[in-house]
């Protein structure tokens, strides 16, 4: 078992001392509002540069990922990111933009947002994205409002369940009852898709949707999508696609063309960006143009 760094601490000990400020200094206490200042230093610990590197080396070496060995579920967060696409996310001119500057300050980036919604739209099938959500459960809950708001919209206001497949991602009942659904569930079949007579019976006038990842958590490809979207769409409802895999469809099928009417992507899993402490990098969320 590894030190915690704050064992290793010892008072005085530092890691490099700043050169003294030949300019005017101005209290940064002025800046905060009292409320938010500590009322005594942080308890932060006191150890040597080199003592921080080798700390933070040593637990690094204790965890097991894609660049050190095998990892398997590769379609999903754990696959490797090529290092030129780190460092391209990483470019000063992305990390130092700030949510309130000036759209006149910013229109490079806001370029980029609005080709990636185009790209997005044209590699799952979907009409636009919205790019807000922050996370991947975030789109979960998003879609799941988005599918709600529909219903809502057309008087359709008795649709309260949202049918996940015995294999689905631990998210999907979290979320779907996070939006106020009532979460149904349907057993998968001996070939480890859903079962279409299970389906069947599940569906009805209270259907809202069904959530699906396609391919599955088990890793395998559903090759009854069309009749299940069919399912669901005659019930009513509309089909969620959970894009914990996506990867492994990206270029050769479209979410879209499967009957699916609402997307999320997970930035970090389907593409390569930075990943987070394993997650998350953002939630996109697509729908079709109805």
């Amino acid at each position: 078992m590894a030190k915690l760094i704050f064992e290793m601490s010892r008072p005085g000990r530092k890691a490099y001392d700043l050169p003294p400020c030949d300019t005017e200094m101005r209290d940064s206490g002025s800046l905060i509002p009292e409320r938010y200042r500590r009322k005594k230093d942080a308890e932060l610990p006191e150890v040597s540069e080199p003592d921080v590197i080798r700390h933070f080396t040593e637990l690094s070496r204790m965890n097991h990922g894609v660049d050190n060995g095998f990892y398997p579920l590769g379609s999903c967060t754990m696959k490797y990111n090529p290092k030129v696409n780190e460092d391209i996310a990483s470019l000063d001119g992305f990390k130092a933009v700030h949510p309130y500057q000036s759209d006149g300050s910013a229109q490079g980036c806001i370029r980029i947002l609005y080709e990636m919604d185009r790209m997005l739209s044209e590699i799952t099938g979907m009409e636009r994205f919205s790019l807000q959500p922050a996370a991947g459960a975030h789109g979960e809950l998003a879609g799941l409002m988005i599918i709600k708001a529909y219903h809502v919209s057309r008087g359709d206001t008795g649709r309260t369940k949202i049918i996940v497949p015995d294999s689905a991602h631990g998210t999907n009942p979290a979320s779907a009852v996070m939006a106020g659904f009532e979460t149904v569930e349907v057993k998968s079949d001996e070939r480890g898709g859903v079962d279409i007579e299970a389906l069947r019976e599940a569906v009805g006038p209270d259907t809202a949707g069904l959530m699906l990842t396609n391919p599955n958590t088990l890793g395998l490809f559903d090759e009854n999508i069309t009749a299940i979207a069919k399912t669901v769409h005659d019930a009513g409802g509309l089909l969620y696609y959970d894009g914990a895999n996506a990867n492994a469809i990206m270029g050769i099928c479209r979410p879209g063309d499967m009957g699916f009417d609402v997307v999320h992507l997970n930035l970090h899993k389907t593409f390569s960006t930075p990943h987070g402490g394993g997650g998350p990098g953002s939630g996109p969320v697509g729908v079709k143009k109805e």
